[in-house]
């Protein structure tokens, strides 16, 4: 007999959230930063369209992950549905 599936504990979605959206902060505004010319020595220095750009992208990225593909990439590993 298998038993049900237990619900992900809090503390482990608010991780997986926090990591997720670090991760798609980092990574997006990395390649937004190069895309338009915004990067610095440092990482990347977003200003306005780029930086309206790369909070859409957050939006969609947790958008589509939590709806459509069973999940963000955090949640996924650290099994946080």
């Amino acid at each position: 007999m298998s038993d049900p599936a237990r619900p992900a504990s809090a503390p482990r979605k608010v991780f997986a959230a926090i990591l997720d959206f670090f991760t798609i902060f980092i990574v997006g505004g990395y390649i937004i930063g190069k895309m338009t010319g915004e990067s610095t020595d440092g990482g990347f220095n977003l200003e306005g369209g780029p930086a309206l750009l790369l909070f859409a992208l957050i939006v969609v990225y947790f958008v589509v992950g939590r709806k459509y593909a069973g999940g963000t990439f955090w949640q996924r590993i650290l099994r946080a549905y």
